[in-house]
Formats: structure tokens, sequence, C-alpha cells
């Protein structure tokens, strides 16, 4: 058997004598009241970014959607197959939560394929089109810091990406209906892999700050 799968099993062995043990009765009552999340966490699928390790959430506390580069693609009232725009739906009319946080993070592969030429194949044809969400954010991007180093680029890209996932997330009838009547709040936040720090942006005064100083 691979050396990962063992490893991964070890981990499950050791969750169930220890973490599970510890909160049974807490998995009990997430089974018998159903969940009722505090937020809908929207973040990339990156490996390196765990949101309930950054966040010191417990389970039941995040409803969480995880792709590549934190994207959320426009409304589109069709009856195609749309994961994330699906969970953003359940999130906000079923569960009825209150904060929907679209989380970016640094040395996000996502946006660094926006800097590169990929050719379509069939095996990479939903990536690419998936990457055009990114597409804005780039440009914008290009127009301000075109000429800064290529890291300095990156970051801004990745930046910027947040707040225009912020603004697709406007184009859904339930969330821009709630968000009027201040029943639903929108967040955007950008993790630093290197530090550990959170960034949150503030619409206020259109830049990035510290999470731990809001």
């Amino acid at each position: 058997m691979d050396k990962n799968i063992k490893a991964f099993e070890a981990g499950h062995e050791n969750f169930k004598k220890i973490k599970f043990n510890q909160n049974e009765t807490r998995f009990k009552k997430l089974v018998s009241e159903g969940q009722n999340p505090k937020a809908l966490f929207i973040g990339c699928s990156d490996s390196r970014v765990m949101p309930a390790m950054i966040t010191g959430s417990k389970a039941g506390d995040l409803f969480i959607v995880r792709n590549i580069g934190n994207f959320v693609a426009p409304f589109r009232p069709d009856a195609d197959y749309h994961a994330t725009a699906s969970a953003i739906e359940y999130a906000v009319s079923v569960l009825g939560i209150s904060d929907i946080i679209v989380c970016g993070h640094s040395h996000c592969g996502a946006i660094s394929a926006l800097y590169k030429e990929i050719e379509p194949t069939p095996e990479n044809i939903h990536t690419v089109k998936w990457l055009e969400l990114g597409a804005a954010a780039k440009k914008i991007a290009l127009m301000t810091h075109k000429e800064s180093p290529k890291e300095q680029l990156l970051r801004y890209t990745e930046k910027v990406s947040v707040i225009h996932q912020l603004d697709n997330l406007l184009t859904y009838p339930a969330v821009k209906r709630r968000v009027d009547e201040e029943r639903l709040f929108l967040h955007g936040w950008y993790y630093d892999i290197e530090t550990g720090d959170i960034l949150y942006y503030d619409d206020d005064n259109y830049e990035f700050k510290p999470l731990n100083q809001k």
C-alpha cells in the first residue's frame, strides 16, 4: 500500500483515539441538531491552506468550499453543473449563514498560472477555462503594477482577485438581497503562508489590513 495512504490511516487512528474521544459529545450533538455554521468559507484547494487550522475553527463552525484559486464564477441561471454556485446557494438560502469569507493566499498557483502560456489539451480543458475567472484581476494588476518585480505583481494580483470574487458574489440574487438587507456580510481575506498572517480587505479605505488589528 502507498506510504502516503498509510500515513493518513495512522492519522485517522490517532484522531479516533484522541480527538474524537475528547469531543464525542460535540460530534453527537452536531448529528442530532444538524449543522448551523457560522460562515461560508470560500478558499483555495491549495494543500498548504487549511481553513479550520488558520481560523481555529471547530467541527460545525465553517461551511467550506474550496476550488482552484478561490474563484467565484458569476451567477448564471442555467441548468449546467455549478459546484461552487450550488454551495453558495445552499449556504445562503438553506443554512441561512450570515457571513461569507473569500480567502485568497500568497504564492497561489492559480494566480501564477495567469501569467503563463498554457496550451489547452483534453487533460486540462476545465482548468484553462476556470482560470479565465482570474483575467479581470490580472488586467487590473498589469494596469497598475506592470513594471513591478514579478513577485510583487503576483502578490498584488492575488489580493485584487479576492476583491473581484466579492463582486462576483453580488451577482447571486440571494446574496445581493441579503447584503442589501444587512442580513449577510461579505469579507475578503488574504492569508500569507510564510508569516501565518491574515489580512482583511477594508472597503472603506480600499486596502488590506491585519485581521488581528481589526
